[in-house]
C-alpha cells in the first residue's frame, strides 16, 4: 500500500517537471507601418536546458519566421525578416520595421528537451497606417434654407482601416429623418436644408493605432426671404396676364380692313393658346409652391 502511494508522489512530481508553462500577457498587438512590434511571452520550466523557440506566421501554408535555442538562432532567416528579428531569452519576439505583409496571426512554440509538454500560444498582430488629420469638404460652406441637399465629405489623405463618425453641435450625429450617413459614415447628407441647419459639424477617424478629429466645418444658412418667394410664384401670373391681355386685345374698327384681318387672324392663334398656358402656368405654380412653402 505504501508503496502505491509513493509512485503516486512520483508521476505527480514527474507531471510538474515535464511540462512548460507558457503565458502570453497581450494576445493582440497594435502596431504601425515602420515602427516596431513585441511579442511578449514567458515560460516556466523545472529544466536548466535551453528553450527551443519557434515562431510561425499563420498563412493558408504557415511561414517560419524565426527558430532558435535560447537567443541563438538557427538555420538562415528568410530575406523578409533578415535584420527585423530578434527573440528574447523567454521567447518574446521583437519585430523591427513593421510592413503591412506582417499583419496576421503568430504561432509560438517553446519546448524543452527534457520536457514532453511544449509550451504553446498565439499572438494577433495588426499593423496599419497613422490616420491623417481629417478635413470636411463641400461644394460650399454657405447655402440658402430649402436647399435640396448638401453633402459633408469627410477627407483624410493617409490611413488604414478608417472608420468614421460625425458631430453636429458637439453632439453625436446619426442617421435621421433628413440627416443620412453613408455605409461607410464618410458622407453626411442633409436634405432640405433647414436654417436650424447652421451649426458647427466635424467627423473623426479611427483605426487600431488612434484616432483624429477634424477642425470644426461651420455650415452657414441664409434664410430665404419672403418678397423672393412672392415674386417667384407671384410673377408667374403677371406674366401669364400680359400675355392674356396682349393676345385679347382687339384693335379699333378706324384701322385699316387689311392690318384687322391680319390681326384678327393672330388675336384667333393667342387666344386659342391663352387657356393651355394658363393651365401649364397652373402646374408650374402648384410645383413652385409645393418645393418652397
Amino acid at each position: 500500500m505504501m508503496k502505491t502511494f509513493q509512485l503516486c508522489v512520483l508521476f505527480f512530481v514527474l507531471g510538474e517537471v515535464l511540462a512548460v508553462n507558457m503565458t502570453i500577457p497581450n494576445t493582440v498587438i497594435r502596431g504601425t507601418h515602420g515602427g516596431e512590434a513585441v511579442l511578449s511571452v514567458s515560460y516556466s520550466s523545472f529544466s536548466a536546458d535551453l528553450p527551443v523557440i519557434k515562431w510561425q506566421l499563420k498563412r493558408e501554408k504557415s511561414v517560419t519566421v524565426v527558430q532558435s535555442i535560447g537567443t541563438d538562432i538557427i538555420g538562415t532567416l528568410r530575406p523578409e525578416y533578415r535584420d527585423r528579428i530578434l527573440v528574447f531569452e523567454n521567447g518574446t519576439l521583437l519585430l523591427h520595421n513593421l510592413r503591412f505583409s506582417d499583419d496576421g496571426i503568430y504561432d509560438v512554440e517553446i519546448s524543452i528537451t527534457d520536457d514532453t509538454f511544449t509550451g504553446e500560444g498565439s499572438i494577433t498582430l495588426t499593423v496599419d497606417e497613422p490616420i491623417s488629420k481629417p478635413y470636411i469638404h463641400t461644394e460650399s460652406s454657405s447655402i440658402l434654407e430649402l436647399s435640396e441637399n448638401v453633402v459633408l465629405n469627410c477627407s483624410h489623405e493617409n490611413g488604414t482601416r478608417p472608420t468614421y463618425g460625425w458631430f453636429r453641435g458637439g453632439k453625436p450625429q446619426s442617421n435621421e429623418t433628413r440627416f443620412s450617413l453613408s455605409p461607410d459614415k464618410k458622407l453626411l447628407t442633409i436634405s432640405r436644408v433647414l436654417m436650424a441647419d447652421d451649426d458647427i459639424y466635424s467627423c473623426t477617424v479611427e483605426n487600431p493605432v488612434g484616432n483624429v478629429t477634424s477642425i470644426p466645418f461651420r455650415l452657414t444658412v441664409y434664410r430665404r426671404s419672403s418678397l423672393y418667394i412672392i415674386l417667384s410664384t407671384g410673377g408667374i401670373f403677371i406674366l401669364i396676364t400680359l400675355v392674356t391681355i396682349c393676345a385679347c386685345w382687339t384693335p379699333s374698327k378706324k384701322e385699316h380692313n387689311g392690318i384687322s384681318a391680319v390681326t384678327s387672324l393672330y388675336i384667333l392663334q393667342q387666344k386659342v393658346s391663352v387657356t393651355k398656358m394658363w393651365s401649364l402656368s397652373f402646374e408650374i405654380f402648384v410645383k413652385f409652391h409645393n418645393y418652397y412653402l
